[in-house]
């Protein structure tokens, strides 16, 4: 737990933003096992399965980790206006939501496979092995959504270090298991599936095991947990926006994917490659803007407006040094990246090609998303889903269309499109920054501070 309200601006974003950032190098670590195991153990096809399971995945995880962000948001709000009761409830029903809503999704998720492939245009070679691994995981849902949210609501409490250390936890049994049921077992993508899973539940029933023993304003007591609609109301106020804008993402990777599936298996199993490549890449924004979320969250409950535009400064800052020495990295090292996970040629130089146009604009994308982590944390959550629909859907998915089957750039014609989606969710989002309109905004203020919000 950690006050964002005090001390130097940049330090406090960098200490706060740190554990996060090592947090989901692990997260990513369990992609990246993944695909390493079978995409060297079992090959191009079982690579390309696993690949083509994440946008997936990601779709029907979107709108309801959404919502649990709007918990997040209020959970800073109450902290930094000291509203402990307020606090306390948001948490309660935040369990109850993630519990219901995980159980549903996983018999959705489960039953949905064959659709869902059908839809993605998923080739017969790969068909097999995508529906097992997508079934066991989306069959696990409930542990997921309880994994991801327990670190969400951590978060805006200011603990960014008990997600690192169940992180770390699930990691390394998930590399263990990977090893066992893939090369030991010979259980194919299964097995890969199957260590995430298990992992995952591991590092959640650890987590709730902790709160129990101490007490954590994460304690879970059956008998206490309680709903309240007006807390619900507002989490789905400032959720379901961020909700909707990860469903619109996911849908948009998804129909990236049946894009990429079009160029066949050494296609999809490239972009699976660049794509875990990529998240790397992409994790020191992505964390600014989490750690920037809860920062302005907290601040603005506080009443300290010029605070959070000190924040924003500075994470800016520190996101052009980020993502210089990433462009520098990927675009130089880019085939022996890829080459970690396979040693197919041809996958390698398509991976790389893809690393070379992308890597150059890993700036817009961290302004972007830092952008965006002010107008959640103030919760004004409208706008980055006006960005994403803008980005994604206006810009990228068009043009992956339009270079490849008008301008006939191959591959390449979809790699371009992810920068130009970028381009233009930046431009929205640094316009309507500079308007200040994210500053009215706020749900919950300190009444002696709240004066000072202009």
């Amino acid at each position: 737990m950690r006050d964002l309200t005090k001390g130097d601006e940049a330090t406090t974003l960098i200490t706060f933003a740190l554990p996060m950032l090592l947090g989901n190098v692990f997260q990513q670590f369990y992609n990246m096992v993944d695909s390493f195991v079978v995409g060297r153990f079992v090959g191009t096809n079982a690579l390309a399965a696993v690949g083509v399971s994440f946008p997936v995945i990601f779709l029907l995880v979107a709108l309801i980790m959404g919502i649990t962000m709007g918990s997040s948001v209020l959970i800073s709000q109450f902290f930094g206006a000291r509203d402990r009761e307020r606090l306390a409830s948001t948490i309660s029903t935040s369990y109850l939501f993630l519990f219901g809503a995980g159980i549903f999704m996983s018999v959705i998720g489960f039953f949905s496979v064959p659709f869902i492939l059908n839809i993605l245009a998923v080739p017969p070679e790969i068909y097999s092995e995508a529906r097992s691994y997508m079934s066991i995981i989306l069959g696990g849902m409930l542990i997921t959504f309880g994994y991801n949210g327990v670190s969400a609501m951590l978060r805006g409490i200011g603990d960014s270090k008990t997600p690192l250390y169940l992180l770390i936890a699930a990691s390394l049994m998930n590399v263990v298991l990977d090893l066992v049921f893939v090369i030991v077992f010979h259980w194919g993508v299964a097995g890969a599936a199957w260590a995430t899973l298990i992992s995952q539940a591991f590092s959640f029933i650890t987590a709730m095991v902790i709160f129990n023993r101490t007490e954590s304003h994460m304690k879970v007591e059956l008998k206490k947990l309680s709903w309240n609609k007006e807390i619900f109301g507002s989490m789905i106020k400032i959720g379901l926006p961020t909700g909707i804008q990860q469903t619109l993402v996911s849908l948009g990777m998804m129909m990236l994917t049946r894009i990429v599936n079009e160029f066949g298996p050494a296609t999809m199993a490239a972009y699976t490659a660049a794509a875990r490549i990529d998240s790397f890449a992409s994790m020191p924004a992505m964390n600014l803007s989490q750690a920037l979320m809860t920062f302005t969250g907290q601040n603005m409950g506080a009443g300290k407006t010029e605070r959070v535009k000190k924040g924003h400064r500075a994470a800016i800052i520190m996101n052009i040094v980020i993502s210089l020495s990433i462009t520098l990295l990927v675009t130089l090292a880019g085939h022996w990246l890829i080459g970690i996970f396979t040693t197919d040629s041809v996958v390698i130089d398509i991976g790389a090609r893809y690393l070379l146009i992308v890597g150059f604009f890993y700036i817009i994308f961290g302004n972007m998303f830092i952008n965006n982590g002010v107008m959640r944390g103030a919760g004004d959550v409208f706008i980055p889903m006006i960005s994403s629909l803008l980005a994604l859907w206006i810009v990228r998915i068009p043009c992956a269309l339009l270079f490849t089957k008008v301008f006939g750039m191959g591959s390449d014609g979809i790699w371009w499109s992810i920068p130009a989606g970028w381009f233009i969710g930046f431009v929205f989002t640094t316009w309507y920054y500079r308007t200040g309109k994210w500053k009215t905004k706020v749900l919950v203020r300190r009444p002696s501070l709240a004066d000072e919000i202009e």
